[in-house]
């Protein structure tokens, strides 16, 4: 489920979704940018970039983006406020708010666990709240993951499978309410492995649908969708940190049952697998990322439920929610050049397909992505990324806390 909630933290041109404008605006990433990168050509220009770097130095400390951890501290937060607009939630303002902490002072093994709250509010009454945790315990021996989304914002929808999501004029838009939380206790069985159960609930109900001159069959949306299911997963996890990991990999599989019993409308079943690995280059603190990705359903799967491409996460460049089917499959690869202080670019790329069934996953039905990113430390191991993706067609403009996989 991870690749549809990451579509809360998306912007896209055009076509923005709700999530996207939770993080800061980007104006004070570039600020950041041009403090670290200023031309120190002459004794004015040098005096003024000190401080204006003291002054922005200053501002990033009092909102806790200092890329410190301060272990005194309950929770140590960054909070980043920042404006936005798109044509479809009009102007408003989102708050990230990104929290480092310990259960136990004395645990030198586990990471340091984290606690990330997104919340944007618009003009014309578009809300939502994200939060992420990833919560380490006992010397990493345990690890308690829970996600959570209320929101009310615009949402699209194409169709199903490639030959009808990739005509304009099939576009449906309708405001989507929605309800999820996804906890997961994952326990360690071995050096470098984990097992873990959940549980997945989501609610989606979809008002004010338009369907312009859109002929895909869009009857389910007036129904409104909720599912309810119980999980199993098991990993081998080599990373050495799982919010930016510089070398190891993940190798996992996770495997989602709604039935009605649990008090799920339809029954189906999902099975997502996932392998990560990533290569550090050298002395270069630079790093060398690639992942293929599937998500495959069998099932009365309702329409909020589909596999789907694009967004933040899964094949940046495409709007997430345009991209929908039963079955899906993608690869993608990043460089992450690091680069002076805290800043650092990525180059991707990327491909991806979906369909009914996973005999129909054609090669002359590939969607490709390539795009560039800025990153920026605010606190150990939490990057804020700014991401520009381009697809066949389409494009995407991102903000994020971490990298997309």
């Amino acid at each position: 489920m991870l690749q549809h909630r990451a579509k809360l933290y998306q912007t896209k041109q055009h076509k923005t979704k709700l999530g996207s404008h939770l993080l800061l605006s980007s104006s004070l990433l570039l600020m950041t940018g041009q403090s670290a990168f200023a031309d120190t050509g002459s004794q004015t220009d040098e005096s003024a970039n000190v401080e204006q770097g003291g002054w922005i130095d200053g501002l990033l400390e009092n909102l806790g983006a200092d890329g410190e951890y301060n272990q005194d501290k309950m929770i140590d937060f960054s909070v980043l406020p920042g404006p936005f607009y798109n044509p479809e939630m009009s102007f408003g303002v989102g708050v990230s708010a990104i929290g480092l902490y310990q259960v136990d002072k004395e645990d030198q093994v586990s990471q340091l666990s984290t606690l990330i709250i997104n919340g944007f509010a618009s003009a014309n009454g578009a809300l939502g709240i994200a939060v992420a945790n990833k919560t380490f315990l006992q010397q990493d021996r345990l690890r308690f993951y829970v996600d959570a989304v209320i929101a009310d914002a615009p949402e699209v929808y194409y169709g199903r499978g490639y030959d009808e999501n990739r005509q304009d004029d099939n576009k449906v838009t309708f405001d989507n309410q929605q309800v999820s939380l996804a906890p997961s206790l994952r326990k360690r069985i071995s050096a470098q492995s984990f097992i873990g159960i959940g549980m997945d609930f989501n609610y989606n109900s979809a008002d004010d649908i338009d369907r312009g001159q859109s002929m895909v069959d869009s009857s389910m949306l007036v129904e409104s969708s909720r599912s309810v299911g119980a999980s199993l997963l098991v990993n081998y996890d080599s990373r050495d940190s799982v919010l930016s990991p510089r070398s190891g990999r993940l190798v996992e599989l996770d495997s989602k049952w709604y039935r009605q019993e649990f008090g799920s409308q339809t029954d189906f079943n999902v099975q997502s697998l996932l392998y990560s690995e990533y290569l550090s280059i050298g002395e270069s603190g630079d790093v060398l990322a690639w992942q293929v990705h599937g998500r495959f359903t069998q099932g009365d799967v309702p329409w909020d439920q589909l596999s789907a491409l694009g967004g933040g996460g899964l094949l940046r460049g495409y709007n997430s929610g345009r991209y929908r089917d039963e079955q899906m499959l993608l690869a993608q690869v990043e460089y992450r050049l690091n680069l002076s202080g805290r800043h650092g670019m990525v180059f991707w790329g990327g491909a991806g397909g979906l369909a009914d069934n996973i005999d129909k996953l054609s090669a002359d039905e590939l969607l490709p992505t390539a795009g560039v990113g800025y990153r920026f430390e605010v606190k150990p191991k939490v990057n804020l990324r700014l991401d520009m993706g381009f697809g066949n067609g389409d494009s995407g403009f991102y903000f994020n806390v971490n990298e997309a996989f």
